[in-house]
């Protein structure tokens, strides 16, 4: 490699001060999480003095991660932490609501417990609620740095961006992806290889509705693709295995595909 090479990427390093470390952003997500469900917590706690320690070092390294982006002002950092973590006792709630719509979704989970510890599902969903609450607080980059991580361990790919409601369930999961303007509501369930996408990737489309709008209720099974901004699939509607939908869907209705007629 030559100097002016060497040169050139040592430019590339040297203004790059608002990127964090990947393994800062990686610890504090699986830190705060093992903060909020025991489960996956690889530390054990003596007493209440050392899990408020923890707490409190949860916050440090949110704080650390934030002050590598050098615009943001010491004031700001300190008003998005305690804006986020205040949102946490909220989002614990949520996701112990995502464990048991799991186990009551699954005959073969035995627990809520084994719901926590074990099924991808729960971890992406997880993790989607975490980058969520900072993506609200408009802080950039970090969240879908969560996404990705937890996308590489699961195999699901839900955007930060997403709106996703209370108790919902992903069985299986792998291949699930959910688009960053996606509306999910409350009780909703979608199986292994869902796509809930775009009609376009034009990037002049960035700002405008782009995923569809997944009302309370429904069940989306494996395979099935649903697309587009203007594409409501209604209430407690059934969406079967590998169908492909660009039109809305009215409350109440079955969709699925019929072999007979696609010989």
């Amino acid at each position: 490699m030559t100097d002016s090479f060497l040169e050139r990427l040592f430019r590339k390093h040297d203004a790059c001060n608002t990127c964090p470390p990947s393994d800062k952003v990686i610890n504090f997500f699986d830190d705060l999480i093992g903060l909020l469900f025991p489960d996956l917590s690889v530390r054990d706690f003596e007493s209440i003095e050392e899990f408020k320690y923890f707490a409190k070092k949860s916050e440090q390294d949110l704080s650390t991660i934030l002050k590598y982006n050098s615009e943001l002002s010491t004031n700001t950092v300190n008003n998005l932490c305690k804006a986020f973590f205040d949102k946490i006792p909220e989002l614990e709630q949520m996701l112990e609501e995502d464990a048991v719509a799991m186990f009551n979704g699954d005959p073969a989970a035995k627990s809520s417990q084994e719901v926590i510890r074990s099924y991808p599902g729960f971890k992406a969903i997880a993790a989607y609620r975490i980058a969520h609450a900072l993506d609200t607080l408009e802080i950039q980059l970090i969240p879908r740095m969560i996404s990705e991580i937890v996308h590489s361990r699961t195999g699901i790919d839900i955007h930060p961006g997403a709106r996703i409601g209370r108790s919902f369930c992903v069985d299986h999961g792998t291949g699930v992806v959910i688009g960053q303007t996606c509306i999910i509501g409350n009780h909703v369930k979608i199986y292994q290889g869902v796509t809930l996408g775009a009609l376009s990737v034009k990037k002049a489309d960035a700002k405008i509705k782009r995923h569809p709008t997944i009302e309370d209720g429904v069940v989306i099974y494996a395979g099935a693709t649903i697309l587009g901004g203007d594409t409501v699939i209604g209430k407690n509607t059934i969406i079967g295995g590998n169908v492909w939908i660009t039109e809305s869907v009215p409350a109440y209705s079955k969709i699925y595909y019929n072999q007979k007629n696609h010989s």
